[in-house]
């Protein structure tokens, strides 16, 4: 009786094992571009950059790095200055305001066929005991302005600690890089550069769940 109990309990342990390696080993869920290529967006319109994080420049950071990976996906992309000025000829000057408004009022206004809209969530550089990270993420969403669908949607993150950043030298060399670090990034905004990684990353077409090709680029409907 015993032996029995102990080879049925062995079996089903052995069958919640094989489930659980199996579920690990499942393919990842691919994203929908069914919408995307429906649509076919020739525009976009950036809006400014909503800003989760506590330094101000962070939206302005982001958004003068966002139209050249749009530009180079083949796409038509409205110019920065006159969007911006025009939103401020209406009053608008905050960015989540500006992504409050309908769909359908951004296309009347500026024409595009598409609005992306940009969050950072971080942005900046946190001190630690012997290090200092500068780290910078965003997340963004293609929506059709002409049915308000969202056609897209992804995140990137970057950071200067990529690759590793071992300045040798032990602990008193680590204390100096971290100092050091902290006068450059008091004095600068270092997490400018770190900025054009992570949107790049997010907004470079042809990556694995990245943004389709636009019509002005070679590659376009072949991803």
């Amino acid at each position: 009786m015993f032996r029995s109990t102990f080879f049925r309990t062995l079996k089903c342990c052995a069958l919640l094992a094989v489930s659980a390696w199996l579920a690990g080993c499942a393919a990842p869920k691919s994203k929908d571009y069914s919408a995307f290529r429906a649509a076919k967006p020739a525009s976009i319109l950036v809006l400014p950059p909503a800003n989760d994080s506590p330094e101000i420049q962070a939206s302005a950071s982001v958004l003068s790095q966002a139209t050249l990976p749009l530009a180079e996906a083949g796409y038509y992309v409205m110019p920065v200055t006159l969007v911006s000025e025009t939103f401020r000829q209406n009053g608008l000057e905050i960015a989540h305001d500006i992504h409050e408004l309908p769909p359908a009022k951004l296309k009347e206004i500026f024409g595009a066929d598409a609005a992306l809209y940009i969050r950072v969530t971080k942005y900046g550089t946190s001190y630690q005991v012997i290090q200092s990270a500068t780290v910078v993420s965003a997340e963004a969403r293609l929506v059709d302005l002409r049915s308000g669908e969202l056609l897209w949607d992804g995140s990137a993150t970057a950071s200067n600690q990529e690759g590793g950043n071992n300045s040798g030298g032990g602990l008193l060399g680590m204390l100096v890089t971290a100092l050091v670090n902290q006068v450059i990034s008091s004095a600068t905004d270092a997490a400018h550069p770190v900025a054009g990684i992570a949107t790049n990353r997010l907004l470079t077409a042809g990556t694995p769940d990245g943004l389709l090709y636009g019509p002005r680029s070679p590659s376009y409907s072949k991803n």
